[in-house]
């Protein structure tokens, strides 16, 4: 089999791939097109438009990590390839710490001691207990689970919420439009790790914020596509002075990298990462991107992309 890899560390993968596929041909989107071309298997992160069109025999493709969208959205892409995507391959435990960090950050208050340290000003604020600092986590597949899990283990109450009924042990699971209102309106930390979908694009807008608690707190390690930015901003209120929502800590915009004159570079209660909370190491996903070209091979049935569901 032919395999093209495209992706920023593209050469540690196509040396890692050659290792474990005995015979097969392994080359990397940087060599010359004739050498490109006629992949039977194209393993990519947001390969570009012009790369997908010069694939014409393409069996399948692997895409390098959880989120879709970027890759579905590609004008170049063929239709009915199918698409095999990472499960998890070592990136929840990441963002589960991410995610920890986040509301450790406001239930401890280290986002206002970060600005009284700024105003040389010594003031200790009574500490909330983790019983009383609900979390909301939004999108419960393989990585939200993990960390809704993660945070129930840590002593916080855990609210999950999924498109379709789920049950997880220790999480209260709620659904549909009824279970996410129920569930907004009473978490003090807001996780965001849904795909994005048509249905999930801006979810997180001036109606929905209005439903958090005032000084709820919002982490978003997802996709940016998941909030109304211009909502955001104006339930954080201008300023250091607390508006309804206490804060926000960012690692996922609509437009990456984040542009200089965003508002949220500056703004004094939004910390902005730069989508680093949940990467793939290439020895945890190694596995799985053999298993699933193995599996195209053999004909065997695999978990594929559904294009209109957009996950």
């Amino acid at each position: 089999m032919r395999v093209l890899v495209h992706s920023d560390d593209a050469e540690q993968w196509r040396q890692a791939l050659a290792r474990r596929l005995s015979g097969a041909e392994v080359v990397t989107s940087a060599a010359p097109e004739a050498e490109r071309r006629d992949a039977d298997y194209l393993v990519a992160w947001k390969p570009d438009a012009g790369l997908l069109r010069e694939q014409a025999r393409l069996k399948g493709i692997i895409n390098l990590g959880a989120g879709v969208d970027a890759l579905l959205n590609n004008p170049g892409l063929p239709s009915g390839v199918p698409i095999v995507k990472l499960r998890d391959a070592g990136m929840a435990g990441p963002i589960a710490d991410y995610v920890r960090y986040g509301v450790l950050h406001f239930q401890r208050d280290f986002d206002r001691y970060g600005r009284q340290q700024a105003r040389a000003e010594w003031h200790e604020h009574a500490m909330v207990d983790k019983a009383d600092w609900p979390v909301g986590v939004l999108g419960l597949g393989a990585i939200g689970a993990k960390v809704a899990a993660t945070l129930a283990a840590g002593g916080f109450p855990v609210h999950g919420w999924s498109r379709t009924p789920k049950s997880l042990e220790g999480i209260a699971c709620h659904h549909g439009e009824a279970g996410l209102e129920a569930l907004l309106g009473q978490v003090m930390s807001l996780v965001l790790l849904l795909p994005d979908t048509p249905a999930t694009q801006r979810l997180i807008d001036a109606r929905a914020l209005a439903c958090l608690p005032a000084g709820a707190s919002l982490i978003n390690p997802g996709r940016g596509s998941l909030i109304d930015e211009t909502a955001l901003l104006d339930a954080l209120g201008p300023g250091d002075a607390e508006g309804r929502l206490r804060g926000a800590l960012l690692d996922a915009f609509p437009k990456e990298p984040l542009p200089a004159d965003s508002p949220f570079w500056t703004h004094p209660r939004v910390w902005v990462t730069p989508h680093m909370a949940g990467p793939t190491p290439l020895g945890a996903a190694l596995d799985q991107v053999v298993e699933s070209l193995e599996a195209f091979e053999a004909g065997k049935p695999q978990a594929t992309i559904d294009p209109d569901a957009g996950y």
